[in-house]
């Protein structure tokens, strides 16, 4: 299993970004897909989490309203949609999957990618 994300880069406050993850999963429409974020010298947080059938989608409290993920199941591949970004936000990204549900909790994630980096200059 291999997840590959990318997008990350320097915007300035207001801006937008979107970020992508390349998975090679095999039964890829039938994992719950989620995005990470690892604020430096922290434990890694939950951001935003889409269930296997793309009808579900949640979000944590700092990120809800301006950010959006989806999943294009026939590339295979996840996106969050960054909007309205503060230096708050600034932190690495991690693409996650899971083949039941991606937990709040990263230690109880399957399957990570590696990070990309996203920074917002004030």
């Amino acid at each position: 299993v291999q997840l590959q994300a990318s997008g990350g880069g320097l915007v300035q406050t207001g801006g937008s970004l979107r970020l992508s993850c390349a998975a090679s999963l095999r039964s890829f429409s039938t994992y719950s897909m989620g995005w990470f974020r690892q604020f430096q010298g922290q434990e890694r947080e939950f951001v935003a989490a889409l269930s296997w059938s793309g009808s579900n989608s949640y979000y944590s409290d700092s990120v809800k309203g301006r950010f959006t993920i989806s999943r294009d199941a026939a590339k295979k591949m996840v996106y969050l949609q960054m909007n309205s970004l503060t230096p708050d936000d600034t932190a690495v990204y991690y693409c996650a999957a899971d083949k039941t549900f991606i937990s709040r909790d990263y230690e109880r994630v399957d399957y990570w990618g590696q990070g990309t980096l996203v920074t917002v200059s004030s």
